[in-house]
C-alpha cells in the first residue's frame, strides 16, 4: 500500500470571534483561500496536481455553506478541475479531514490532497444552523433524558474527577502563559500564514491574554448554570466559566498530503506522517470523555503507550476536558499542551483539528520530539486521536 506523508501544515493567526475582531472583515472562503495559497507557496506545490480539497466545517450555513473547499480553492487560484468536499464531525471535523485524506492515500484513491478547516464564528455565529430546533429528536431524548449543552457537560466532567473551581482556573491560567511565552519567542511563526484583510496583514494570535492569572478568573461568574440547569441539575456544584472555556474564535488550516513516492519524485521532504488514528464514541450524556477511549484506541493501534510519547495535545473545549485525561492516563502535565491550548489560543469549531496538529507538529520538530498524541472531545459524545510522527 502507498504511504501517506505529510509536506507542510500551516495556519491562519486566531481572531476573536466577535464583530471587530482580527479577521472578522473578511469573508470565510477568502481566509481558507489565503492559507491555501500560502500552502502552495510554501511547499512550491503547483497546485494542478491536488485531487481534492477536504475541509472541516462545523456550521454549513450562510457563507459557509458553499462547499467552502471548492470556492477557496477557485479563490486561490488553484485550476478549476480541483474539487472540493466539507466534512462535519463538529469539533473534529478537520482532524477527521486528516483521516480521510491519509486513508484516501493509503487506499491509492489520492496521491496528493489537502486536508483543511475553517470557522468563522464571527460571521457564522456557533448554533445558528440549528435555527432552536432541537438535533436530538424525542427518541433519543427518551432513551438519555439528561442530554444537555456541552458546557453543562463539562461541569459533569468535572464534578466526575472531582475537579475544583481552583484547579480549572489554575489550568487556564497556564494556558494564556504558556501560549503567550510560545508567541514572544516566535515559536508560532514557523506555522502562521499571515493573512491580509480589509484593514491590514494579521500575522499573529489576538486570543492570547498576557498576564492572564487564577485569580483573575476566580473573578468571572459561572456561565451554564441557568435557573433551568440549576432546576434539573442540583447535584452539580457550578465552576465552568468563559475564562476556563475555549475562545469562540476565527481561523483556518490546512495541511499537504501526499503519497510518499509521488512526494520524492516531485523533490518535496515529508515533515511528518500519521501512526495510527481512531473514532469513538462514548457516553453522550457526559459528553466530553471520548478522547479516553479514544486514545486508548489510537495507542494500542499504534503498539505504543502514553510514555512513548513527547507531547499531547488534548483540546481545551473546557479545562476539565485535558484535566480529567491527564489524570486518568497520569501524563506529564509539562507534556499536555506545552503551548497552550484551546483557552488562550481560540477554537474555530471547524479548523481546530488541524491547526491544533500543525502546531503539534512544529512543536515536535523544534523541539527534536518524535511521536505526539492529538486528540479531540466532539459533541454527541464522539472523539478523534491521532498519533503523528515527526519528520
Amino acid at each position: 500500500m502507498p504511504n501517506a506523508v505529510i509536506i507542510d501544515a500551516v495556519r491562519s493567526p486566531m481572531g476573536r470571534g466577535k464583530a471587530g475582531g482580527a479577521l472578522a472583515d473578511l469573508h470565510p472562503v477568502d481566509l481558507l483561500a489565503q492559507i491555501l495559497s500560502g500552502l502552495a507557496e510554501r511547499t512550491g506545490l503547483d497546485s494542478a496536481l491536488v485531487e481534492d480539497v477536504i475541509v472541516g466545517v462545523v456550521s454549513q450555513v450562510g457563507e459557509q455553506s458553499g462547499t467552502v473547499g471548492r470556492q477557496a480553492a477557485l479563490a486561490a487560484g488553484f485550476p478549476e478541475h480541483v474539487p472540493g468536499v466539507t466534512v462535519e464531525r463538529k469539533c473534529g471535523s478537520s482532524q477527521q479531514a486528516v483521516d480521510f485524506a491519509v486513508q484516501g492515500v493509503v487506499a491509492g484513491a489520492y496521491d496528493v490532497v489537502i486536508a483543511a478547516g475553517l470557522e468563522s464564528m464571527s460571521r457564522v455565529p456557533m448554533g445558528v444552523n440549528k435555527l432552536d430546533k432541537d438535533p436530538y429528536g424525542p427518541v433519543v431524548h427518551e432513551r438519555y433524558p439528561g442530554l444537555t449543552n456541552q458546557g453543562v457537560a463539562a461541569e459533569l466532567v468535572a464534578g466526575k474527577w472531582g475537579l475544583s473551581r481552583e484547579q480549572l482556573d489554575d489550568y487556564s491560567a497556564r494556558s494564556h502563559e504558556r501560549a503567550d511565552a510560545a508567541r514572544s519567542g516566535g515559536w508560532f511563526d514557523d506555522e502562521i500564514v499571515p493573512v491580509t484583510t480589509p484593514a491590514g496583514v494579521v500575522d499573529t494570535d489576538e486570543s492570547i491574554r498576557p498576564g492572564t492569572t487564577s485569580e483573575k478568573l476566580a473573578g468571572l461568574r459561572t456561565a451554564f448554570d441557568s435557573e433551568s440547569a440549576r432546576a434539573e441539575r442540583p447535584d452539580v456544584d457550578w465552576k465552568v466559566t468563559a475564562g476556563n472555556s475555549s475562545q469562540i474564535t476565527d481561523g483556518a488550516a490546512a495541511m499537504l498530503i501526499m503519497n510518499e513516492d509521488v512526494a520524492k519524485s516531485l523533490g518535496l521532504t515529508p515533515i511528518a506522517r500519521i501512526v495510527a488514528s481512531a473514532v469513538v464514541a462514548d457516553d453522550p450524556v457526559l459528553m466530553l470523555t471520548g478522547p479516553i477511549p479514544a486514545t486508548h484506541k489510537a495507542l494500542d493501534r499504534a503498539g505504543m503507550t502514553v510514555a512513548d510519547l513527547d507531547t499531547y495535545e488534548v483540546n481545551e473545549a473546557f479545562a476539565s476536558v485535558p484535566l480529567a485525561w491527564r489524570y486518568e492516563f497520569g501524563a506529564d502535565d509539562a507534556k499536555l499542551n506545552p503551548v497552550g491550548g484551546a483557552v488562550a489560543l481560540g477554537h474555530p469549531l471547524g479548523a481546530s483539528g488541524i491547526r491544533i496538529m500543525t502546531t503539534m507538529i512544529h512543536h515536535l520538530r523544534r523541539t527534536g520530539g518524535r511521536y505526539g498524541l492529538q486528540t479531540m472531545c466532539e459533541a454527541g459524545g464522539m472523539a478523534n486521536a491521532t498519533v503523528v510522527e515527526a519528520l
